[in-house]
């Protein structure tokens, strides 16, 4: 026959006074292993993966060991328990909500970065072309051929019948242009 509840209850108060004040190691073992299990099925209500529950119980209790000597219990032993792992649950999927959220924000501001990246790239192209477009034939086909096609300087005088120093003079002109008219792009 099960003893009346006020006795159990008695026994829980008495298990909560020997840990807060005798630090009594055995009182806590046996706090602990009378009421993982069932606190553990309550977590679930909350948390649905086991696990979890199982951490956020243990930490329930690590939390009552590590602060014994300052345990301020209000209501009842099990309901304090009970508190303990409820709050903990609010605070597990607080957590995993923000965690979630930052990801998406990550998301976000990854794909964010990466429309800005091809705009970046596009608006580069179009001053590129429109720099080029303004430079003499050959030198704009020289430095074209260079940096576009990867033909050597000596290929691309073969096929102008120009010095390969007439090659390097035009691409030297090519990049000083650039840089005059790209000085103000910063990707």
């Amino acid at each position: 026959m099960r003893p009346p509840l006020s006795h159990e209850m008695n026994d829980i108060e008495q298990l909560f006074l020997k840990i807060a004040l005798n630090d009594d190691e055995q009182a806590f073992r046996t706090l602990f292993l009378e009421f993982f299990p069932s606190l553990c099925v309550f977590a679930h209500k909350y948390v649905a993966n086991r696990e979890s529950c199982e951490d956020i119980v243990q930490d329930a209790f690590y939390k009552i060991w590590k602060n014994r000597k300052h345990l301020n219990i209000q209501i009842s032993g099990r309901n304090f328990l009970i508190t303990c792992v409820r709050n903990g649950c609010i605070d597990y999927l607080r957590r995993k909500d923000s965690e979630i959220l930052w990801r998406e924000n990550e998301l976000f501001s990854d794909s964010l970065q990466d429309v800005d990246d091809f705009f970046s790239c596009k608006e580069l192209e179009e001053m590129l072309q429109a720099s080029l477009a303004r430079m003499p034939e050959s030198i704009r086909y020289a430095f074209e051929q260079n940096r576009f096609e990867g033909k050597t300087y000596s290929e691309i005088a073969a096929e102008q019948s120009i010095s390969i120093k007439t090659v390097e003079a035009h691409i030297t002109k090519a990049l000083k242009q650039l840089r005059i008219d790209l000085k103000d792009f910063s990707p």
